[in-house]
């Protein structure tokens, strides 16, 4: 994959859902930018006060869903360069699926999108 543009990975996640089998893609994004020793807090709602998850330290991978607040679809941005990505989702929040507790219940959730850029 090349470092500008779309650095887009396609995972395929296969649930069953009332006995039909599902595909989902999902864009691969990474925890950047958050402070040493910190971590990106992932809430249940896009808003500061809400629920926290879990937390993420620089360098993980998430893997989002592609949708952000105002708008902004993380697909549809894919093809512009990493710096026009991040300044598209700096004041967004953003989507994410992920397994909190690590036991193979994946959840959704969000991540403020001043600490997130696309995964090399």
């Amino acid at each position: 994959m090349k470092k500008s543009g779309s650095l887009i990975a396609v995972a395929l996640l296969l649930s069953l859902a009332g006995g039909q089998a599902q595909a989902t893609v999902f864009a691969a994004w990474q925890v950047t930018g958050v402070s040493w020793g910190d971590t990106l807090n992932v809430r249940k709602y896009p808003a500061n006060h809400s629920q926290k998850q879990t937390a993420y330290p620089n360098g993980t991978v998430l893997q989002m869903t592609g949708r952000c607040t105002g708008g902004v679809d993380l697909f549809d941005i894919a093809r512009q360069s990493e710096w026009r990505q991040k300044q598209a989702v700096r004041y967004s929040w953003c989507e994410v699926w992920h397994d909190p507790r690590r036991n193979g219940q994946f959840v959704t959730g969000w991540v403020y999108g001043r600490y997130i850029a696309p995964a090399d």
